[in-house]
């Protein structure tokens, strides 16, 4: 146990990006991760059927295929594969299926014996929690994509046709799982994003942006230094360019 001074260059990023499918998560991630990363050492730990392999043409990046059970400790053990090889940045693409997917928390607690469900849990959160403070201490930074539970509402189009549009809700995870992390990132279904929680100052509440490298570069000089200037603090997102633009409309459809 020891006193040390405060410094940020002890860092390493957290972020966490929630929203519905398609609204553009892992796209978002390797986004960010390409300004996080210099050196461009990056893997994803995908869960979602190797979606993580359809933008290869952003750039060099690995993946790790994870599949059923999505029990915290496989998670770990791809984290721990990651660090082992010298990854500076993770995406875990998603962090969803740990609590709901195939072998993950809820159907751990499903499947428990016994009819106390306080007691079935306490034996199960202690996974769960542990996993989390793999993300937390793990030397890389980390980005984790949430999916959201999904509502649809009735709206008008410029036509006056009414038409469903489906919403990005609430994140699939534990609840309070926004907590853990230094920024969360809601993307909605035009993939704009606003910060729902920001530690950093960087990013304004409630002020749409989409998230690029220079995103992730700005996330990564607030990690590297301990003064940043109000200028840096308030200047909005960059948008994409236009190849970025064409990537996305590529990927979409849109």
């Amino acid at each position: 146990m020891k006193l040390e001074k405060a410094s940020k260059s002890k860092s390493y990023m957290r972020v966490a990006l929630q929203g519905a499918s398609g609204s553009g998560k892992t796209y978002s991630a390797l986004r960010l991760a390409f300004g996080l990363t210099r050196n461009q050492n990056i893997a994803i730990v995908d869960t979602e059927n190797g979606s993580a392999h359809l933008y290869s043409s952003l750039g060099d990046y690995q993946v790790l295929q994870l599949t059923a059970p999505f029990t915290p400790e496989r998670y770990k053990d791809a984290i721990d594969l990651c660090v082992a090889n010298g990854i500076k940045t993770i995406v875990i693409d998603s962090l969803s299926h740990e609590w709901e997917g195939n072998g993950g928390i809820l159907e751990m607690h499903g499947n428990s014996t016994g009819s106390n469900s306080f007691a079935n849990w306490a034996k199960i959160t202690p996974r769960h929690n542990a996993l989390i403070q793999h993300i937390l201490n793990a030397p890389a930074h980390i980005i984790v994509t949430l999916r959201s539970k999904q509502e649809y509402a009735l709206k008008k189009d410029d036509r006056g046709r009414t038409t469903p549009q489906k919403l990005g809700m609430k994140p699939i995870q534990r609840d309070g799982i926004d907590y853990e992390f230094t920024t969360v990132l809601a993307i909605d279904m035009n993939h704009k994003a606003v910060a729902v929680k920001d530690r950093t100052g960087l990013f304004p509440l409630d002020t749409q942006f989409t998230i690029t490298e220079e995103v992730g570069k700005r996330l990564l000089q607030w990690s590297r230094e301990d003064v940043v200037t109000t200028n840096e603090v308030q200047q909005p997102a960059a948008p994409l360019s236009n190849n970025h633009l064409n990537d996305y409309q590529n990927a979409y459809g849109k």
